[in-house]
Protein backbone atom coordinates (compact mmCIF):
# COMPACT_ATOMS: atom_id res chain seq x y z
CA UNK A 1 0.00 0.00 0.00
CA UNK A 2 1.42 3.45 -0.87
CA UNK A 3 1.08 6.19 1.72
CA UNK A 4 0.06 8.54 -1.57
CA UNK A 5 0.98 12.04 -0.17
CA UNK A 6 4.56 10.65 1.66
CA UNK A 7 5.27 8.46 -1.48
CA UNK A 8 6.50 5.84 0.66
CA UNK A 9 5.53 1.74 0.03
CA UNK A 10 4.11 0.62 3.47
CA UNK A 11 4.10 -2.76 4.59
CA UNK A 12 0.61 -4.05 3.78
CA UNK A 13 0.15 -5.60 7.42
CA UNK A 14 0.52 -2.35 8.74
CA UNK A 15 -2.66 -0.94 8.67
CA UNK A 16 -4.41 1.31 7.32
CA UNK A 17 -2.01 4.50 6.35
CA UNK A 18 -3.61 7.89 6.33
CA UNK A 19 -2.51 10.67 4.54
CA UNK A 20 -1.96 13.75 6.74
CA UNK A 21 -3.83 16.75 6.04
CA UNK A 22 -7.30 16.56 4.57
CA UNK A 23 -7.40 18.02 1.08
CA UNK A 24 -9.39 15.77 -0.90
CA UNK A 25 -13.00 15.08 -0.86
CA UNK A 26 -13.34 12.27 -3.37
CA UNK A 27 -16.42 9.52 -2.47
CA UNK A 28 -17.46 6.92 -5.15
CA UNK A 29 -14.97 4.05 -4.39
CA UNK A 30 -17.72 1.04 -4.64
CA UNK A 31 -17.58 -0.29 -1.20
CA UNK A 32 -18.37 -4.38 -0.68
CA UNK A 33 -19.81 -5.31 2.44
CA UNK A 34 -18.71 -8.66 3.37
CA UNK A 35 -20.77 -10.55 6.55
CA UNK A 36 -21.01 -13.85 7.89
CA UNK A 37 -24.89 -14.16 7.98
CA UNK A 38 -27.48 -11.72 8.62
CA UNK A 39 -28.38 -9.56 11.04
CA UNK A 40 -30.91 -11.12 13.05
CA UNK A 41 -32.46 -8.77 15.83
CA UNK A 42 -35.00 -6.42 14.28
CA UNK A 43 -33.19 -3.60 15.51
CA UNK A 44 -29.97 -4.26 13.56
CA UNK A 45 -32.03 -5.44 10.20
CA UNK A 46 -33.65 -1.32 10.91
CA UNK A 47 -30.19 0.09 11.23
CA UNK A 48 -28.36 -1.70 9.07
CA UNK A 49 -31.17 -0.91 6.39
CA UNK A 50 -31.08 2.55 6.65
CA UNK A 51 -27.22 3.41 6.88
CA UNK A 52 -26.92 1.07 3.47
CA UNK A 53 -29.53 2.75 2.24
CA UNK A 54 -27.86 6.15 2.96
CA UNK A 55 -24.71 5.30 2.01
CA UNK A 56 -25.84 4.18 -1.20
CA UNK A 57 -25.84 8.30 -1.43
CA UNK A 58 -22.20 7.98 -2.20
CA UNK A 59 -21.02 4.64 -3.28
CA UNK A 60 -21.89 1.86 -5.15
CA UNK A 61 -22.24 -0.58 -2.51
CA UNK A 62 -22.30 -4.80 -2.99
CA UNK A 63 -23.43 -6.32 0.27
CA UNK A 64 -22.70 -9.95 0.54
CA UNK A 65 -23.37 -12.74 2.70
CA UNK A 66 -21.46 -15.49 3.50
CA UNK A 67 -21.53 -18.88 5.48
CA UNK A 68 -19.22 -21.40 6.60
CA UNK A 69 -19.38 -24.08 9.33
CA UNK A 70 -16.16 -23.58 10.99
CA UNK A 71 -13.74 -20.46 10.76
CA UNK A 72 -11.88 -21.81 8.25
CA UNK A 73 -14.78 -22.04 6.19
CA UNK A 74 -15.83 -18.69 6.87
CA UNK A 75 -12.81 -17.09 6.35
CA UNK A 76 -12.59 -18.92 2.99
CA UNK A 77 -15.98 -17.41 1.68
CA UNK A 78 -15.21 -14.18 2.61
CA UNK A 79 -11.40 -14.47 0.73
CA UNK A 80 -13.28 -15.65 -2.47
CA UNK A 81 -16.42 -13.13 -2.49
CA UNK A 82 -13.82 -10.21 -2.36
CA UNK A 83 -11.92 -11.25 -5.21
CA UNK A 84 -9.39 -8.63 -5.64
CA UNK A 85 -10.71 -5.87 -4.56
CA UNK A 86 -8.48 -4.58 -0.84
CA UNK A 87 -10.14 -6.52 1.85
CA UNK A 88 -10.15 -4.56 5.16
CA UNK A 89 -11.26 -6.96 7.85
CA UNK A 90 -12.80 -5.82 10.92
CA UNK A 91 -10.57 -7.56 13.85
CA UNK A 92 -9.45 -6.89 17.10
CA UNK A 93 -5.87 -6.34 16.36
CA UNK A 94 -6.07 -3.77 13.86
CA UNK A 95 -6.13 -0.31 14.03
CA UNK A 96 -8.68 1.92 15.51
CA UNK A 97 -9.72 5.06 13.60
CA UNK A 98 -11.25 8.55 14.12
CA UNK A 99 -14.33 9.46 11.91
CA UNK A 100 -11.77 11.88 9.85
CA UNK A 101 -9.38 9.26 9.24
CA UNK A 102 -11.70 7.11 8.26
CA UNK A 103 -12.80 9.93 5.64
CA UNK A 104 -9.57 10.73 4.92
CA UNK A 105 -8.59 6.74 4.43
CA UNK A 106 -11.06 6.46 2.03
CA UNK A 107 -10.48 9.57 -0.48
CA UNK A 108 -6.82 8.10 -0.42
CA UNK A 109 -7.95 5.36 -1.80
CA UNK A 110 -9.87 6.79 -4.26
CA UNK A 111 -7.52 9.23 -5.04
CA UNK A 112 -4.51 6.00 -5.20
CA UNK A 113 -7.16 4.71 -8.47
CA UNK A 114 -8.47 1.95 -5.82
CA UNK A 115 -12.05 1.26 -7.59
CA UNK A 116 -13.44 -1.10 -4.85
CA UNK A 117 -12.05 -1.90 -1.46
CA UNK A 118 -14.42 -4.97 0.40
CA UNK A 119 -14.66 -4.56 4.33
CA UNK A 120 -15.55 -7.98 6.06
CA UNK A 121 -17.36 -8.67 9.08
CA UNK A 122 -16.28 -12.87 10.46
CA UNK A 123 -18.21 -15.13 12.41
CA UNK A 124 -18.14 -15.83 16.15
CA UNK A 125 -14.67 -16.89 15.97
CA UNK A 126 -13.44 -13.76 13.20
CA UNK A 127 -10.81 -14.49 10.93
CA UNK A 128 -8.11 -17.07 10.40
CA UNK A 129 -4.69 -15.60 10.85
CA UNK A 130 -3.83 -16.93 7.50
CA UNK A 131 -6.88 -14.22 5.88
CA UNK A 132 -5.45 -11.47 8.61
CA UNK A 133 -1.75 -11.81 6.62
CA UNK A 134 -3.57 -11.46 3.43
CA UNK A 135 -5.55 -8.51 3.74
CA UNK A 136 -5.17 -5.33 3.28
CA UNK A 137 -5.89 -3.80 6.35
CA UNK A 138 -6.82 -4.83 10.11
CA UNK A 139 -9.49 -2.16 11.42
CA UNK A 140 -10.97 -2.35 14.77
CA UNK A 141 -13.88 -0.76 15.76
CA UNK A 142 -12.61 -0.34 19.40
CA UNK A 143 -11.31 -2.78 22.23
CA UNK A 144 -15.08 -3.74 23.17
CA UNK A 145 -16.42 -6.91 21.65
CA UNK A 146 -19.16 -6.52 19.89
CA UNK A 147 -22.17 -8.81 19.54
CA UNK A 148 -21.91 -9.49 15.06
CA UNK A 149 -25.21 -7.58 14.38
CA UNK A 150 -24.28 -4.14 16.46
CA UNK A 151 -21.20 -4.57 15.04
CA UNK A 152 -23.01 -4.67 11.20
CA UNK A 153 -24.38 -1.79 11.84
CA UNK A 154 -21.67 0.31 13.04
CA UNK A 155 -19.72 -0.47 10.04
CA UNK A 156 -22.31 1.10 7.98
CA UNK A 157 -22.91 4.15 10.23
CA UNK A 158 -19.28 4.81 10.12
CA UNK A 159 -18.81 4.43 6.81
CA UNK A 160 -21.79 6.81 6.43
CA UNK A 161 -20.51 9.40 8.26
CA UNK A 162 -16.99 9.16 6.74
CA UNK A 163 -18.53 9.76 3.29
CA UNK A 164 -20.65 13.00 4.42
CA UNK A 165 -17.21 14.03 6.33
CA UNK A 166 -15.60 13.79 2.48
CA UNK A 167 -18.87 15.61 1.03
CA UNK A 168 -18.03 17.71 3.43
CA UNK A 169 -22.29 17.45 4.67
CA UNK A 170 -23.02 18.55 7.76
CA UNK A 171 -24.13 14.64 9.17
CA UNK A 172 -20.63 14.68 11.51
CA UNK A 173 -20.33 17.44 14.06
CA UNK A 174 -16.74 16.41 14.74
Amino acid sequence: MIDSLAGRSAPRRAGLRIPAGRGCTLVGVRLHLITVGDPKLAYARAGWDEYEKRLRRYHKVQVTRVSGRSQALESEAVRRAAGKAPLVLLDPRGQQFTSEALSAYLDAQALGGVGELAFAIGGPDGHTDELRASAHALWSLGRLTLPHDLAMVVLAEALYRASTISAGEPYHRG
